[in-house]
């Protein structure tokens, strides 16, 4: 059991240290089009750059529903 127990919060402060570390690397934490344009690629592979930019303004951009949101738990799902 206390095996289990420190494998667990080794695990979380691992994940946990990882992210706060992401985050620190951007400035604010929040990730401009040109870094997070490969990830889009990805997920919309058929969407043309034009497109991914408006999407991205769009979530991030001024009045977005994500403004001065960090994405790094959309990057997680990658």
């Amino acid at each position: 059991m206390k095996k289990l127990i420190v494998g667990i919060l080794s695990a979380t402060f691992i994940l946990g240290a990882g992210s706060y570390a992401f985050a620190q690397g951007t400035e604010d934490g929040i990730l401009g089009f040109d870094q997070v344009k490969p990830y889009m690629e990805q997920m919309h592979p058929d969407f043309s750059e034009n497109e991914l930019q408006n999407m991205y303004n769009a979530c991030h951009g001024e009045g977005g529903m994500m403004e001065n949101t960090p994405p790094a738990g959309m990057m997680n799902r990658l």
